[in-house]
């Protein structure tokens, strides 16, 4: 299963400061699963991308919104155990632009997650996504990563 982490910016995340932390936990990543990294300047820029990912399986999408759905890390571990044990070929988790989804893009969202109710910056949502989906890796391989011991 192939896992990307996007989002929508009119600025890619290459200067930011959390940059080398999303490559961090994406380097983790990659010892569970195919895992990389997309930006993109539109939404629009994003559909056409996301369009263009259609393999025998469509790709799960998952748009962060705060009107999505907060899951502990463990619901969230089942949840992406899931998906890959039904067949999924890619999931796609995107943050999506500072002035939030439309509602035609909300609408071709596989699910909308939330990170909880406070609005998080673009690089800082990125980061706690990268180690959340890490950690929900671990949680699935068995790893203590996630317990701490």
């Amino acid at each position: 299963m192939q896992i990307t982490l996007a989002h929508v910016a009119p600025r890619g995340g290459a200067g930011d400061a959390y940059e080398s932390l999303v490559r961090n936990y994406a380097e983790r990543c990659a010892a569970y699963a195919r895992f990389g990294t997309e930006g993109f300047r539109t939404q629009e820029a994003l559909f056409t991308w996301l369009d263009r990912q259609r393999g025998r399986t469509e790709p799960v999408t998952v748009f962060l919104d705060s009107r999505g759905r907060m899951l502990t890390s463990e619901a969230f571990s089942q949840w992406l155990g899931s998906r890959r044990d039904e067949g999924a070929q890619q999931v796609v988790f995107v943050i999506g632009p500072a002035d939030g989804w439309s509602e035609a893009a909300r609408a071709r969202a596989t699910m909308l997650l939330s990170l909880g109710p406070m609005t998080l910056a673009h690089s800082l949502a990125r980061l706690v996504m990268a180690e959340q989906i890490y950690r929900a890796l671990t949680i699935l391989a068995g790893h203590p990563y996630h317990t701490g011991h």
